[in-house]
This record gives C-alpha cells, structure tokens and sequence, in this order.
C-alpha cells in the first residue's frame, strides 16, 4: 500500500507535468499570459515536489523569485511588447523531428545520469540548514555566482533599454 507522501509525489509530478505542456502547447488559448500563468502553476507544483523532498528553502525561493518575482518581469515584457493571440502555425516536420531528437537526447542524458548517481551517505547534510548552502555559494561556487549577478544586471539593463520610447 503506497504511503501519502508517494501520492502526494506522483500527484505534484503529475501536475508539473501537465502544466509544463499546456505552458509549452497551451490548446486553451493561444494568448502568452495565459501560457505565464500555467508556467506560474509549474513553478508552485514543483515547489511541491521540493516540500516533500524537505527543501524547505529551495521551495520558498522557487515560490517567491520564481513565480513573484520572475514571473512580473515575464507579464510586463509581455504586456510591453503587447503580443497579440499567435497564429496557428503549421508543423513541418523538419522541426518536429528535431524537436523529438532533443527530447530523446535529453531523456538520455537524464537517463544515464540517474543510473550513475552516488546516493548521498546518510547523516552528511542538516535538513533546512542554509548555512552549508550560503558557504557553498561563497566559496566554491563564487565564479558562476557573480557570473549570473552580472548576467542578470546587463538583462535588467536591457529591459530598461528596450521599454524606452524614442522621442522624434
């Protein structure tokens, strides 16, 4: 007899999923908010997925950057650029193929990496404890860290440049 916390994993699992394609296919409407907010209902199953798995942390910073503050920028560059409903596009098979190569690569790749992994010995990592993660951060990983500080800084700079209005 399965326990609540496997349900509740295949339920999260589950809705992640669905709402990742219908963000991606998105057959109710072809508006780009409505695809936003499905990509919103991602975000929050999968700070579901991380609840269980006892990230307590990485679930709260998945709900507030992710789907709060990510999400406002992903609405006001829509809403900027004032994108109408798209048109129903014809598939070319060309692409859809591609598009099932990659899929198929990345499965693969998922694959292999899961049958490779090291399961973690037990009693090496505190739950919910940030302070592992902050020195982490700091020390190992401070390169690819200001990195992204950086990257995000020119991206904000761009938005900036591009919602300006030309004065004639």
């Amino acid at each position: 007899m399965p326990q609540l916390t496997d349900l509740l994993f295949y339920g999260f699992a589950a809705l992640t999923l669905l709402f990742g394609f219908l963000c991606v296919a998105n057959p109710l409407s072809r508006n780009p908010v409505t695809s936003a907010m499905f990509l919103v209902l991602t975000i929050i199953s999968m700070a579901g997925l991380f609840i269980l798995l006892h990230a307590f942390f990485l679930a709260a910073v998945q709900v507030l950057v992710y789907a709060g503050a990510v999400m406002v920028l992903f609405l006001f560059v829509i809403m900027l650029l004032d994108l109408k409903e798209e048109e129903r596009r014809k598939l070319r098979k060309f692409t859809v193929g591609l598009g099932a190569v990659a899929v198929a690569a990345i499965a693969g790749i998922l694959i292999k990496a899961t049958l490779s992994a090291v399961p973690l010995a037990a009693g090496k990592a505190v739950e919910g404890n940030t302070k592992p993660l902050g020195v982490a951060l700091f020390t190992q990983y401070l390169l690819p860290f200001e990195i992204l500080s950086i990257l995000l800084l020119v991206a904000m700079v761009g938005v900036i440049l591009l919602s300006k209005k030309e004065l004639k």
